[in-house]
This record gives C-alpha cells, structure tokens and sequence, in this order.
C-alpha cells in the first residue's frame, strides 16, 4: 500500500497515512492522461477570434473598371482578399472547441495522475490546512516549512476563503477543493498538497 506522510501547519510530521491502492496505486496510464491533458486545454480556448470577408467589408459595390479593353486583369470589386482593405479569404470565425471525453477514460487519468503523484513521493497530507488569517506571508512560511519550493497544488475539502486568498498572489502556487481538481492541474504542478479531509473525500470518490 502507497503511503504518504502527515503535518501539521508549521511543517512538521506528525504522522503517516496509508493511501488507498486502487486510487494511488495505480500504474499511471499515459494516454488516458495525455487526452484529459488535451481536452483540458481545448475547453479552455473562446474561439472568440473572428475575421472580416468579402461579403462584411463595407465599400466595394462598384466594379472599379470595365471588363474588356484595359489591359489590365478583370475585377468585379475593390474588396476581394487580393485588394488592400478587401475582405480575408478562409480567415477564423467564431467556433466552439470544446469536446467531451468519455466517463472512463477521465476516471482511469485521475488515478493515473494521483497514481504518478504517490509514486514521485510528492502528495504531503496535512493534518488542518487552516490559516487564522488572511496572510500571504503565513502561507509562504508554511511552504517553505513543507520543503515546498515550486509549483504546488493545495486541495481542501470546501472552499477555505483564508487559504484561497492567502495563496493567490503566490507564483506557481494553485488552490482547488477535491471535487473540481483536474488532471492538468494535478500534473502541471510539483506539489500535491492535501488536506486529510479532502484525502478521505477523493478516496471515497475514486476508491470504489
């Protein structure tokens, strides 16, 4: 059975706690999280991006010259793509990139990328992640108490207002609750960092 040491908020252990195997003991799937990785980034884009055609440039109603006897190519009007100011050919509209990736394939990335997390060694249970007070400089403090010096990932069970704002000014650092954590974020970050709480909350979920 993986296993994973508790603190306290000052940093020290106080414990040791067994991971559920079927949720941390894994062997990490690396398509499964590679998709999730992807579908993550995809359904984050606007597709908001948008240009103008030939059809939506004002001006052009014209045919700047006649057809024949000029000498130089026929044109029908003054915002075709090829004139200056004239519409964009093929040029993005808005789109939607969002897809869905199915039920399973999600939950076999979520072990996967808790799975890798307990194996590197990285998940550092702690006992109450509460802060007394609003304080940026306390969080910071408690970091470098955890030996937590890159980008980390603090989950807590529910949102913790004190938590969030303390750490939201703090580079590379993200708070989430155990119920909306992705896997990208979980990968994308050194540090997995959990409240006991929130532990028994994922095991709960993912454990069956």
């Amino acid at each position: 059975m993986p296993k994973a040491f508790v603190y306290d908020m000052d940093g020290k252990q106080v414990g040791e706690v067994e991971l559920n195997g079927s949720v941390f003991g894994i062997e990490p799937h690396q398509a499964a999280m590679h998709e999730m990785v992807k579908n993550h980034l995809a359904n984050r884009r606007h597709g908001t991006q948008s240009t103008l055609t030939r059809a939506e440039v004002s001006g052009g109603g014209r045919k700047p010259w006649r057809q024949k006897g000029t000498g130089r190519a026929r044109q029908g009007s003054t915002r075709s793509p090829q004139w200056t100011h004239g519409g964009v050919a093929f040029g993005p509209k808005p789109r939607k990139y969002h897809y869905s990736v199915n039920k399973k394939v999600r939950r076999l990335a979520m072990l996967s990328a808790l799975s890798s997390k307990a194996a590197a060694g990285d998940i550092k249970v702690i006992d109450d992640l509460r802060l007394p007070a609003i304080k940026t400089k306390d969080f910071k403090a408690f970091l470098s108490n955890l030996g937590v010096s890159g980008k980390a990932l603090v989950v807590t069970p529910e949102p913790r207002e004190e938590v969030y704002r303390s750490a939201r000014n703090l580079p590379g650092v993200r708070t989430t609750i155990s119920s909306v954590m992705s896997v990208y974020d979980i990968l994308n970050h050194g540090a997995f960092i959990v409240d006991k709480a929130a532990l028994g909350l994922i095991e709960e979920v993912y454990g069956k």
